[in-house]
């Protein structure tokens, strides 16, 4: 096959290995200049501290860092919560949520600059290989894709981790991965994910020492904290009766919720190309988030809706996950979810302890929540009699079929 002709490439870099290795090894490869762009989506100041300095002295021509944060919350995350999706009963999306918003912006960078392809770190056994090449398919077709991982040459020379940490020190690449701490890692301000290690194999216990935003269980407080978090319209607005932007809420329950050891899951999932793999996720603001907003809902949304929207949500989890954040069902689903918003309004109290989160209090002015009805005691706006006459016609139809077949009788003289 002929080689791809590229004059210029924008490469998402993070400045871990993976991205350490591949950059100069395009630059070289394909004889081009390369571009490092860098999304800010809060993965903290340690990671981004010198990542410039890093990038230029890895072979990069220049590097550009957006700080992308707000854009997050308002724009991915919030929509996300709104829907309620979670993959697989317990994956909240970390990784999956934010890959869209930076190939998103990278392909601005690309046009910006002039480039004529985007580069990945992505493997080819991964998750996000789909969600960085299904973006920029959808947003600009006419950039060529590098993703050197996907290339035999590439892996001649850099088949594992291992080898890529042997690369990186060979060069004199600073990387923060060793072959004692070897856990590969995706950060942003709504989670961190670990892979590899112990993690290889579904018998080995997770280390305490792989924890970065949350103390192990065994550690956290003795005693609960509890928090509130106020909606409108199904966004979050403050904590504890102060209002605050959505980053700051984000940072301050990771805070507290790390503290609790919140938000840990260990799960083998099953990735969209075809295997499971394990990995170690921790989400402490997004879990509290959940919950209160979970809590919310079921005071102000109606049943029908409440239990369609939860049908609507697995199937928003899997289109997150699988890289189709800018599919037009996508986009059609997230109208479904505003409009289910319209009256999650309200306060919900959070307790947190030793790991478990749960809703505690919740009030809303737009409740369905009524206390005369809920109560054991008859009041005038129940008539239990009514009951009846409903019952009669809601067991109509199995009423009908098991005359008619006779499935009644059928099934009595089964059990004898």
């Amino acid at each position: 096959m002929a080689e791809t002709q590229v004059k210029k490439v924008v490469l998402a870099y993070s400045g871990g290995l993976d991205t350490s290795v591949i950059l100069p090894w395009i630059k070289e490869t394909y004889n081009c200049e390369v571009v490092a762009f860098v999304a800010d989506v809060g993965q903290g100041k340690d990671e981004l501290k010198g990542i410039e300095k890093k990038a230029k002295a890895s072979g990069a021509s220049q590097c550009i860092v957006r700080d992308l944060r707000q854009v997050f919350v308002q724009e991915y995350l919030w929509p996300m919560l709104k829907s309620g999706a979670v993959y697989e009963g317990r994956y909240m999306l970390g990784t999956s949520i934010a890959r869209p918003l930076i190939a998103y912006e990278q392909v601005r960078v690309a046009q910006e600059v002039g480039a004529d392809a985007i580069g990945h770190g992505a493997t080819g056994k991964g998750n996000d290989q789909v969600r960085f090449e299904v973006t920029a398919m959808a947003l600009d077709p006419s950039l060529k894709i590098i993703a050197p991982w996907k290339e035999a040459r590439f892996r001649e020379t850099i088949h594992s981790r291992e080898a890529a940490v042997a690369f990186a020190q060979k060069r004199g690449i600073p990387v923060t991965v060793t072959k004692k701490n070897i856990y590969s890692r995706d950060r942003n301000f709504w989670h961190i994910s670990h892979e590899g290690g112990e993690l290889e194999t579904t018998w080995a216990e997770p280390q305490d020492r792989m924890l970065v935003m949350s103390v192990p269980i065994e550690k956290a407080p003795n005693k609960a904290a509890y928090v509130t978090v106020d909606f409108v319209k199904g966004v979050p607005v403050g904590l504890n009766g102060k209002e605050m932007d959505g980053v700051k809420i984000i940072e301050k329950l990771n805070e507290l919720g790390g503290k609790h050891a919140i938000g840990q899951v260990d799960l083998v999932e099953n990735r969209l190309v075809g295997m499971k793999s394990r990995g170690v996720y921790e989400t402490p603001a997004g879990t509290i988030l959940y919950e209160a907003h979970r809590a919310l809902e079921m005071i102000t949304l109606d049943r029908d809706t409440a239990h369609y929207k939860e049908q609507m949500a697995l199937k928003y989890a899997e289109l997150i996950y699988n890289g189709l954040w800018f599919s037009p069902l996508r986009e059609a689903m997230a109208a479904f979810f505003d409009k289910t918003q319209d009256f999650t309004t309200g306060t919900a109290r959070i307790k947190l302890y030793k790991g478990n989160c749960r809703a505690v209090g919740v009030k809303s002015r737009y409740s369905l929540f009524s206390e005369n009805l809920a109560s054991f005691e008859m009041g005038a706006e129940f008539q239990p009699e009514d009951s009846n006459g409903f019952i009669r016609l809601f067991a109509l139809p199995v009423k009908v079929a098991s005359t008619v077949r006779g499935t009644g009788k059928k099934a009595l003289k089964a059990k004898k």
